[in-house]
């Protein structure tokens, strides 16, 4: 056991006790996300960082397992000491104030992936098992230490994206790959719809695409996404990942211009961390919007007020940033083709926005979610509010 571990039990127990609501938190890179940060997070803040240190590591066996406060760059370094990675590229977010920067229990808990998710899949995909504190003040522990693990209800991968409303987790065991023997992006001059169709039908080839990634040549034309505007030109990025002759081959066979390794690790680390200049250049009362669409959704007429959008994972996953008074169009756009839109980052003005749920408005869907978590937190005292604004 973490010298750590039994401190935060007792906050736990002690919450639930008073019924006092707890607000998890590792390095903070993520306080910016969803319905709380437009209302404020609530709570007494349970500090996890204190819970560090990887616990297990077994190269040949493709497994680590790290404390929940771990920083999430160290487990990265040692990985890529043996030439192994995370393969989803979770985001850092890293600011001046976030102190350690993201933590491995971060990163579960909001299961955000990096450009390559299209292709390699998502954090819950590598999660093999961990440990956790319910509402309770009760350590629990599901899942294991193997790839082929069947035993029981498959609760770990239920706690990737739930944003901490369902425990605190201590532990994460998870699945690591080698890093790929041989990497080249390539650069093309398309319209929206051009580099659409284009991913959509590479994709359809065997061709070692890793991730892609389409952005507006400027961000100065709103409304670039309604059907009535002049098409949007921009610049789409192929990565291409796995042995070296089909890398080789794949840059013969697709053309474009090839960048120099190290301007390609910077720009794919730009786009992880949203710190490209389409990123930076959004207004103050603007949010960003995160729409996930299916991948052959066309491209949907946004609000006048609306940016250009930014195509990732081929098409799947498309930003755009508008005002929250745009909030209900930009749900009915995406809820057309099958998909859905949430706020990703609220505007620097703050504001109320009862559409910024995850796109969870089935009422069957709502009362699963609300059963779940009195399973685990009977007293709603985990992270009040983060996922929904009022709960």
């Amino acid at each position: 056991m973490h010298p750590a571990l039994p401190q935060l039990i007792d906050q736990v127990r002690a919450a639930a006790a008073a019924r006092a609501p707890l607000r998890l938190r590792g390095g903070g890179t993520k306080d910016f996300h969803g319905p709380g940060a437009l209302q404020g997070l609530r709570g007494t803040v349970l500090d996890t960082r204190a819970l560090a240190g990887i616990v297990s590591y077994e190269p040949s066996e493709l497994v680590v397992t790290a404390w929940a406060g771990t920083p999430l760059a160290q487990l990265e370094a040692a990985l890529a000491e043996r030439r192994q990675c995370l393969p989803f590229e979770p985001p850092h977010f890293a600011t001046p104030d976030a102190g350690a920067g993201a933590t491995v229990g971060g990163m579960v808990a909001a299961g955000l992936s990096g450009p390559a998710r299209v292709s390699v899949g998502a954090v819950r995909d590598y999660v093999l098992g961990l440990h956790l504190v319910n509402g309770r003040g009760e350590a629990l522990c599901f899942g294991g230490q193997v790839m082929k693990n069947v035993a029981g209800y498959d609760v770990s991968r239920l706690m990737v994206g739930a944003w901490g409303t369902l425990g605190l987790i201590t532990q994460v065991s998870l699945k690591v790959l080698p890093v790929a023997p041989a990497e080249a992006t390539l650069r093309f001059s398309y319209t929206q719809t051009a580099a659409l169709q284009r991913v959509l039908d590479w994709a359809r080839q065997p061709l070692p695409i890793n991730a892609s990634i389409w952005v507006p040549a400027s961000n100065d034309n709103a409304g670039a996404g309604d059907s009535a505007a002049p098409q949007q030109w921009g610049w789409l990025y192929v990565r291409l990942r796995g042995a070296a002759a089909a890398v080789e081959e794949a840059c013969r066979a697709l053309g474009g211009e090839r960048l120099a390794t190290q301007d390609a690790a910077t720009h794919w680390l730009a786009c992880r961390e949203q710190t490209l200049p389409w990123f930076a250049a959004r207004a103050p009362m603007h949010a960003l919007w995160r729409l996930s669409l299916p991948a052959t959704a066309p491209l949907l007429a946004l609000p006048a007020t609306a940016s250009a959008p930014l195509l990732e994972w081929h098409g799947a996953l498309r930003w755009v940033q508008a005002p929250l008074a745009d909030a209900a169009a930009l749900v009915e756009a995406a809820r057309t083709v099958g998909g859905n839109a949430s706020i990703f980052r609220a505007p620097s003005a703050g504001g109320d926005c009862p559409q910024c749920l995850f796109g969870l408005q089935s009422a069957a869907l709502q009362k699963i979610q609300a059963r779940v978590r009195a399973a685990f937190d009977p007293l709603g005292i985990f992270n009040p509010g983060r996922m929904a604004a009022g709960a």
